[in-house]
């Protein structure tokens, strides 16, 4: 591609430009392209050149997976129509640029939501299969492929294949972080509610084993769970957590007031986040204090709040740009997962991160369901970890290298769509497929046009 494309007004937008995950660290520059067609979108795979290129949603994969450096990343939020709603059967054809957030506005207000939703609603459609995506729910309705009933698929020879589950090419896709093609349409099956409200339980939990033993006994009663967690307490409150769980609130639970429109969708905003922020305002203590404040204040038992579902799913959401509260060095977000009957090695792995005193005040824990067919999809049966930690920590590198090989001994994996710096080394053992990923990749796209910073860096 010519620098001189970006002049015509005719032709899909194309800026050279530092592309960053939602965790800013590692930027590198590439081609970013925006097809506004299917056409433009084959267009550019034909012509993305010798470092090829790889689709990008929202851009909130949090490390390298949707950056290409050198070569093109195609910005796919240009395609975003919803093409077919199919409300009696509560199915959606939509392209793969529309958002989780337009989809709830769009269905919302028809008793339909999205069958899987992550910690924001600005991700694609194509994002979500990409990464194979989870939630709070996962533990019920499994991740986000598992309710995709056909995709369209723009593969490296410029050809566009329907691809349905139960195939080699679906397994690959899901989860396979963009690097089997271009996703143009899914149609997916959606969860059907009477209310835009949710139901919420909240608990406090005193310790790690205190919250396992109540996610164990009871999480088979609720569709949503999860658990915040204090990385920073240590002695016998180490792992103390705050346990919010729930359900979509039905009809009869809402007040007068609230029955006269009980699907509309609000999103309240706040102001974003500074542009520049101090360093170090992320330290043990301001994190420590935060912590023990919203420990404290949370309920040590409620039943049936009623809360919005953008509060219940997405609190973040409401301060766009959050991810600048870590300064200009950004912050790694560490998630792995463990199979059940290993605690042990959770309970390992938080006591080392307490005892290093890692800052991270969003910390999570959830308990995930059956495994999905995708054959780089991160969740297993087990407990899954995740926590922000400021990326220039001393020494963080090399504590989460030793993470990794005690989540890699006990059976378990990292997340690839919030990984920045997994060693190639590992990956074999967290995904047992992965050769079989490699070996139909290498027969779909023997030229390599689909490639990213990731794919380099793990040798995809």
């Amino acid at each position: 591609m010519s620098a001189d494309t970006d002049s015509d007004p005719d032709v899909m937008g194309l800026d050279h430009t530092t592309v960053t995950g939602w965790g800013r660290t590692a930027p590198t520059a590439a081609w970013v392209v925006r097809p506004r067609t299917y056409e433009e979108a084959a267009a550019a795979v034909r012509d993305c050149g010798a470092r090829g290129g790889i689709p990008r949603g929202l851009g909130r994969a949090y490390g390298d997976a949707a950056q290409n450096a050198g070569g093109s990343v195609l910005d796919m939020t240009a395609l975003d129509r919803v093409h077919a709603i199919d409300a009696d059967g509560g199915t959606v054809l939509c392209d793969a640029g529309v958002s989780l957030h337009r989809l709830m506005e769009v269905l919302l207000p028809l008793g339909w939501f999205v069958p899987v939703t992550p910690g924001t609603r600005y991700v694609t459609v194509g994002g979500a299969i990409g990464a194979d995506i989870h939630g709070k729910n996962h533990h019920v309705s499994g991740s986000f492929a598992r309710h995709v009933l056909a995709l369209e698929l723009l593969t490296a020879d410029g050809e566009i294949r329907t691809v349905i589950p139960g195939t080699p090419l679906f397994d690959a896709t899901a989860g396979g972080m963009g690097l089997t093609g271009v996703i143009l349409t899914a149609t997916i099956r959606l969860q059907p509610v009477q209310t835009s409200l949710m139901s919420v339980d909240t608990e406090r939990a005193t310790d790690l084993d205190d919250l396992m033993a109540r996610l164990a006994a009871t999480d088979h009663r609720y569709r949503y769970s999860v658990a915040w967690i204090d990385l920073l307490a240590r002695g016998a409150a180490t792992g103390r957590a705050v346990l919010t769980r729930g359900d979509h609130a039905p009809l009869d639970a809402l007040p007068a007031r609230l029955r006269r429109d009980p699907l509309a969708f609000r999103t309240p905003r706040l102001p974003a986040a500074p542009a520049i922020l101090p360093e170090g305002l992320l330290s043990r203590t301001t994190v420590g204090l935060f912590n023990e404040l919203w420990y404290r204040k949370a309920p040590r038992a409620r039943t049936g709040r009623l809360q919005r579902i953008s509060g219940f799913f997405h609190p973040l959401d409401g301060v766009p740009h959050w991810n600048r509260v870590y300064g200009r060095g950004g912050f790694v977000q560490y998630q792995f997962v463990v199979g059940h009957g290993r605690e042990d090695a959770l309970r390992r792995i938080v006591r080392r991160i307490s005892e290093r005193r890692c800052p991270s005040f969003l910390a999570v824990l959830k308990r995930f369901g059956e495994s999905d067919p995708g054959w780089l999809s991160f969740p297993v049966p087990g407990w899954t970890l995740a926590l922000d930690i400021p990326a220039g920590l001393p020494g963080l590198g090399s504590f989460l290298d030793e993470l990794d090989e005690e989540v890699a001994a006990a059976g378990g994996r990292v997340y690839l769509a919030k990984d920045a710096r997994l060693r190639p080394e590992l990956l074999a053992a967290m995904y047992p497929r992965l050769d079989d990923f490699r070996e139909l990749r290498a027969r779909l796209d023997p030229r390599g046009v689909f490639v990213s910073d990731l794919a380099r860096r793990l040798s995809l």
